[in-house]
């Protein structure tokens, strides 16, 4: 794993934002990164908004609800509480907390209002969603959510939409806002606009060395940047080492590799050099050289951003909550901080 820059932009980050195209282990990557954050030790909220059960999968745990539920203690005092955010829970949650409507609330549910509210009215879902995490964040030990108290959670963790929705995802607050001039929806959605472009909030990167989730990782940093909101770390997941070495790889990619040596290492253990095997081998050696270069070519274009870059490796096995738990180790000396409390002049 590498790192660059000494003092990373998460810093003073609570809310770890977590996105990346399908198929890089978004999921995966923010399991770790809460547990990396749980072993300072502290207590960590992992949420995920898609409703795919990724983090009960991930932890072998029973399908998360819309309650804070526990599902790892680490062994040094830690814990990470997960949560699947609900969009017509969190509105009813919503209208209890602003309008004090439950019985009525319960009663807009029961007419079809709140599945109207949810899936039709454009950002609202994405509002709700977001403006749950936001609750989690100010909540306080003492039940509050101002005070001296000390936060419930001493750090979150979003496992967020990917990246080609991320940008809209987390501006919609900021959109909501201008159109409700005033009221608590205006005061709510402008709070977590501050939040969201506070110090105390950074967006991670996950990525694989292919060009088509680099372009898309790439595009979303100019579009977090534009919009104000600050990218953390860029996760190069499933990384592999190369087969050969620099010189190796250039005789392979010219198809220079020596057709003698090779059949005498067949040879010796055990296989019969044919000529299809050899030549079958060449070409898998060109292959493998072109895949390099085209992986240290996205790298390259990664680097460029300016971002840190942290790499993790591919994991042979699959991914299971052990192996989640190896990663997380392999986090902790990039993302572990001493812990943060609130920064004064993000709450409402």
């Amino acid at each position: 794993m590498t790192t660059r820059h000494t003092d990373p932009p998460w810093a003073n980050a609570r809310l770890h934002v977590v996105t990346g195209k399908g198929g890089t282990g978004k999921t995966t990557v923010a399991s770790a990164l809460a547990l990396a954050l749980a072993s300072k030790p502290g207590r960590v909220l992992l949420s995920e908004v898609e409703g795919r059960q990724g983090i009960s999968q991930t932890f072998d745990v029973p399908p998360l609800g819309t309650d804070e539920t526990r599902v790892v203690r680490l062994s040094g005092g830690g814990e990470v509480v997960g949560l699947s955010v609900e969009p017509k829970a969190a509105l009813l949650e919503y209208l209890q907390l602003f309008y004090k409507l439950g019985r009525a609330g319960r009663l807009l549910e029961k007419f079809g209002a709140i599945d109207f509210a949810t899936t039709i009215a454009p950002g609202v879902r994405d509002v709700l969603l977001i403006g749950k995490i936001y609750e989690a964040n100010r909540r306080r030990r003492d039940g509050r959510h101002k005070g001296d108290a000390a936060p419930v959670y001493d750090a979150l963790v979003l496992d967020a939409p990917p990246t080609g929705r991320i940008g809209r995802f987390l501006s919609v607050n900021s959109e909501v806002a201008d159109l409700a001039r005033v009221g608590p929806i205006h005061s709510q959605a402008g709070a977590i606009t501050r939040l969201l472009q506070s110090e105390q909030t950074v967006v991670h990167l996950v990525t694989l060395l292919e060009e088509m989730p680099v372009q898309e990782t790439l595009e979303a940093v100019n579009e977090l940047r534009s919009k104000g909101l600050r990218p953390g770390a860029i996760v190069v997941n499933m990384v592999r080492d190369p087969l050969l070495d620099d010189v190796a790889l250039d005789q392979a990619r010219a198809g220079r590799l020596h057709k003698a040596s090779i059949r005498t290492q067949l040879a010796d253990a055990g296989l019969q050099a044919t000529t299809e095997l050899v030549d079958g081998l060449l070409e898998e050696a060109r292959d493998h050289a072109q895949r390099i270069d085209l992986e240290r070519e996205q790298m390259g274009m990664l680097e460029a951003t300016g971002l840190p870059i942290v790499q993790l490796p591919a994991l042979p096995g699959g991914v299971d909550s052990g192996s989640v738990r190896e990663l997380a180790d392999l986090l902790v000396p990039a993302f572990v901080t001493p812990l943060v409390t609130p920064l004064e002049g993000v709450e409402p």
